[in-house]
């Protein structure tokens, strides 16, 4: 179970402590891994957006 579904808002590794105030947080730090990682691998992030629209009634 990853430490964000467990509710977990403290975070340590390798001697290190991260405590995050929200999920929006946590998520912006996930990102911005992510983003360092492809980067790391010489790729690009890639993006799927999905717009659904429908007329009203």
């Amino acid at each position: 179970m990853s430490q964000r579904s467990s509710g977990v808002a403290r975070v340590s590794y390798d001697g290190k402590t991260v405590d995050y105030r929200s999920v929006a947080e946590i998520d912006r730090a996930i990102e911005a891994l992510d983003r360092e990682i492809a980067a790391a691998e010489g790729r690009r992030m890639v993006r799927h957006v999905r717009v659904m629209a429908t007329k009203g009634l």
